[in-house]
């Protein structure tokens, strides 16, 4: 089965900014709650839109949520004290960090809070010459994560390569090139997961949620096995069972065959 991170809790969302800063816990045990019961394995804790007091809101954010759930969390941010105060303070499972890259700097100070924690890590196909455009530019800097955080003692089934996915309305070739990504780096890697956001790929474009549904589709078809996405989106999640029934990844269709009885999914 898929790795789902449950994306809801961010406050560039609109209904999420005003329930972190009026700190509303009540609203976000229950966004936490209705995530991990649609199947979020994890929940994603990120309010990075809160540039003046970060840290703080990210120590409530993170005691709060764990006071509903028992779902371990990945802790998402650019501001390197809020990712420490977020998992200092994480206590169910393993955490997760969103995100390190091959820029030298990012690198050097999201590593050391990796392996202090023991926890899972987002690593973005980006280094410090910007945003690959292609495959094989993105295998390069993929291999260059790879080797680097396994020599520092983080194991491959800890690994989540984000290939980086681009809008395919600025570039026809955006979606192919990150299918071949994922594709490449299971062959090299089979034991790394791959991991992205979906959302990107339908970026000024009508019908957002067919493209981005479709995509997950083709995108696990490569080998990509977890998500950053709306797990309340129930058709979404219909096709992540589905996907996984139909590639094999599900003995006897079991989870298939539980939600479906659940209703989870449409």
């Amino acid at each position: 089965m898929a790795l789902i991170v449950g994306e809801l809790i961010n406050t560039s969302r609109k209904a999420i900014k005003p329930a972190v800063e009026n700190k509303d816990a009540e609203f976000i045990k229950d966004l936490a709650q209705k995530q991990v019961d649609a199947g979020a394995n994890y929940v994603d804790v990120n309010c990075g839109t809160m540039v003046f007091n970060e840290p703080e809101m990210m120590a409530w954010l993170v005691e709060t949520i764990q006071e509903k759930v028992s779902a371990p969390l990945c802790i998402d941010s650019p501001n390197p004290k809020a990712l420490e105060v977020g998992l200092s303070l994480a206590k169910n499972g393993q955490p997760m960090v969103n995100s390190i890259t091959a820029e030298k700097e990012r690198y050097s100070t999201i590593l050391p809070m990796v392996l202090k924690y023991k926890t899972k890590i987002v690593a973005l196909c980006m280094d410090d010459s910007g945003m690959p455009e292609t495959a094989e530019d993105r295998l390069k800097i993929a291999t260059k994560l790879v080797g680097d955080l396994t020599a520092a003692g983080v194991s491959e089934g800890d690994i989540y390569l984000d290939p980086l996915v681009k809008p395919v309305s600025t570039g026809d070739k955006a979606g192919l090139e990150v299918l071949e990504t994922i594709y490449q780096i299971k062959q090299k890697y089979p034991n790394v997961h791959g991991i992205c956001g979906l959302s990107n790929i339908s970026y000024g474009l009508p019908n957002r949620k067919i493209l981005n549904q479709v995509f997950m589709i083709q995108t696990m078809t490569m080998g990509m096995d977890a998500y950053i996405l709306d797990p309340l989106d129930k058709t979404m999640m219909g096709f992540v069972y589905a996907s996984t029934a139909l590639l094999g990844q599900d003995q006897f269709c079991m989870n298939y065959l539980t939600v479906h009885r659940n209703g989870l999914y449409e």
